[in-house]
């Protein structure tokens, strides 16, 4: 018996909406990349995308727990002398909450092409709208509350 290799053309990608609020951050993170990745369908193939589509929405909800909102630092550097930044997840909520999402999603997924691709596939918003009723996506239930 042959193993079987899913290939592009064979996959339909379907679209899920998951509520982030009262979600733990990590816990609904690693469940949306593990659905991004395609994991959770019998025809995984590890360098093929057989992954679906997640709107997220309501990400200024999500929820950390013990002292992630003052402790957890998000680190980056513009690449110029001094370019370093710090920003606490409290201050980045504030600002731009959708980026706390994709920056957990993301960093659960492959860091290759194939881990890029996948990530144009999730789509954040920080309210309770989206413009993907068209897609007609099915509400997603996170085992987690």
């Amino acid at each position: 018996m042959k193993t079987y290799s899913a290939k592009p053309q064979e996959i339909a990608g379907q679209w899920y909406v998951v509520d982030a609020e009262g979600q733990v951050l990590g816990r609904m993170a690693t469940q949306i990349a593990s659905i991004l990745r395609g994991k959770t369908k019998p025809e995984f193939t590890p360098h093929v995308d057989c992954g679906d589509f997640v709107v997220v929405i309501n990400a200024e909800k999500v929820k950390v727990t013990g002292k992630k909102e003052t402790a957890k630092i998000y680190r980056h550097h513009s690449g110029y002398p001094h370019g370093f930044k710090e920003e606490t997840l409290k201050s980045l909520r504030e600002r731009r909450p959708t980026v706390i999402i994709e920056k957990a999603v993301r960093g659960m997924l492959p860091h290759t092409r194939l881990g890029d691709h996948l990530y144009t596939k999730l789509k954040v918003y920080a309210g309770a709208e989206h413009p993907h009723a068209a897609q007609q996506p099915k509400e997603l239930k996170l085992g987690v509350k």
